[in-house]
Formats: structure tokens, C-alpha cells, sequence
């Protein structure tokens, strides 16, 4: 198979991921401690270029490029001084992924179907695609390819879903790295207390759901909580363990009856109904 190297091109600044850019794509230059190689597709991840799946397939395609030599073969390692770019036909491949917001209701699964509960995803169909939606993608089979939830939303708990075909969304959202806050409508009781609960729900307990809370002897970061109304909490958290909302209530004697998440980011739930979606748009961002 003879090499096949892109006419190289320089970027000041950013460049635009869409398929009117016919140029190959150089990696920004990140410092990295230590002169040690690791994985191409790691390093890939890393400059946000995709995700690392995503990097798999453009290896194997011969999509990628270091130092102008097309490098194919899986695991192949790199240095951080080596120069990386991609194919046009990558960046093209790129644009046409999606990302969905669902309205999901109680009784679905965040993933994959389990115990006989059906997967959201299954509600991402035309019927169901908002009307309210202003994004001017048409629906395609091809955007249930590969569509994978980034953040998990228990069975018992509605609000906004994110499902997306872009590693770097996902990365975005639920990465090692990630800072995104996510909000939360949680209804309570306190005892035999249904009503009113602010009043009765002693304030050094709420301090403590804000910071001082541990889950599996791991302490959580500090979050925001406070009264929306007499029965109903805000949640503003900055990480998302398995069913922590409701655990965090647990340890300070609240019962949740509802949960809701109204926000991630920059999104909101917004008017979009329950049972529906939408996708996000070019001029939105989490």
C-alpha cells in the first residue's frame, strides 16, 4: 500500500470541523510531562480531535497521519513532539454525527435494555422528534448509529437525557476530566413530613447535602442545594455516582418522591415534552 501524505496546512487558529474543510487537520500542541510515547489514539483523545474509538476507526481506515507518514496499524505509538493530522474525509465523517436531548420518562433505562425495562433510545424516533425543534437537521436511521447515552438518568427519574454519536460530547460530559454541572428538580418527604418540608428539614442537614457527604467511603464535591419551593429541592452537582441524589438524601433522613434534571451546561430541558426530542444544534454547547 504506497503512503499517502495531505498537503499540509497550518492552523492559527482552530480549524472549522465541518466538510467544507477539505485540509487536513494538525493537531494543537499540548504539553505533556515526560518524553514518554503512548498510544496514537490516546494522544488523539487527548487534542480533542476525537475520542479514542473514534481514532481506532480512522487508524484503520488511514485516515491519520504523523508527520506526514499515513499510519494504519492499531496501538501504533507516538511522542508528544510528533506532528498528527487527519484525512478531510475524518473531519467529514465527523460533521454528520448528532447529538440528541430526550425528554426521558420514568420506566425507561439510560443504556442498554435491562430486567425487561426498555432502552431510551427506543423513544428516538420520528413520531416522537419535537416539532419544536430548530436545529434543521433532518431525521436519518444512520443517527441511531452508535448512539450512546453520555451521564446516566435512573429508571425512576425523568428530565434530560443526552444521547450522542460524538466521543468528544461524551468526553465533554461524563470524561475523567469533565466540570460540567448538572441541575436537578428533587420532590421530597422528611419523615412523615409531605408538606412544608423546608420548615420542618433542620438547616445544618442542608449544609451537609451542599459539602460533607461521603458515598462507599468516598467523599463527594462540594454541590449546591437549596429550597425551590416547600417540598421541592435544587440540585447542582459537579459529578454523577450511581443514584447519588437519592443517596445523598438518604444519609440526612429525606425520601425522594421525584427527580427531575432540568440542565447540563449550558442545555436546558427547556419546553421540550416528555417522551420527545430534539437534537442539539450548531450554536448550542454544553
Amino acid at each position: 500500500m504506497p503512503t499517502r501524505k495531505p498537503a499540509a496546512k497550518s492552523f492559527d487558529k482552530a480549524p472549522r470541523r465541518d466538510a467544507e474543510n477539505t485540509a487536513p487537520q494538525r493537531a494543537a500542541r499540548v504539553e505533556i510531562d515526560g518524553d514518554n510515547v503512548m498510544r496514537l489514539s490516546k494522544r488523539m483523545s487527548e487534542l480533542g480531535l476525537c475520542s479514542r474509538r473514534e481514532a481506532d476507526e480512522w487508524i484503520e481506515k488511514g485516515w491519520v497521519f504523523v508527520d506526514g507518514e499515513v499510519v494504519d496499524t492499531l496501538g501504533a505509538k507516538v511522542t508528544p513532539e510528533q506532528r498528527i493530522e487527519v484525512d478531510p474525509a475524518a473531519l467529514a465523517a465527523q460533521a454528520r454525527q448528532v447529538t440528541i436531548l430526550l425528554h426521558k420518562p420514568v420506566g425507561f433505562v439510560s443504556g442498554q435494555a435491562e430486567d425487561g425495562y426498555e432502552p431510551a433510545v427506543t423513544l428516538v424516533t420520528g413520531d416522537n422528534h419535537w416539532d419544536g425543534d430548530r436545529s434543521g437537521i433532518r431525521f436519518s436511521a444512520q443517527h441511531l448509529r452508535t448512539l450512546a447515552p453520555a451521564g446516566r438518568l435512573d429508571i425512576d427519574s425523568t428530565g434530560l437525557l443526552v444521547l450522542t454519536q460524538d466521543g468528544r460530547v461524551a468526553k465533554q460530559l461524563i470524561g475523567e476530566s469533565s466540570d460540567i454541572d448538572k441541575e436537578y428538580l428533587v420532590r421530597v418527604t422528611y419523615g412523615d413530613v409531605e408538606t412544608e418540608v423546608d420548615q420542618h428539614f433542620p438547616a445544618d442537614l442542608l449544609a451537609k447535602l451542599c459539602h460533607g457527604l461521603s458515598l462507599d467511603d468516598v467523599p463527594l464535591k462540594p454541590a449546591e442545594v437549596s429550597w425551590q419551593n416547600g417540598e421541592q429541592l435544587r440540585f447542582v452537582l459537579r459529578e454523577g455516582k450511581k443514584r447519588q441524589i437519592r443517596r445523598m438524601c438518604e444519609l440526612v433522613g429525606l425520601h425522594v418522591v421525584g427527580l427531575k434534571r432540568v440542565r447540563m451546561g449550558r442545555v436546558m430541558l427547556g419546553a421540550l415534552p416528555q417522551g420527545q426530542w430534539r437534537y442539539l444544534s450548531a450554536d448550542e454547547g454544553f
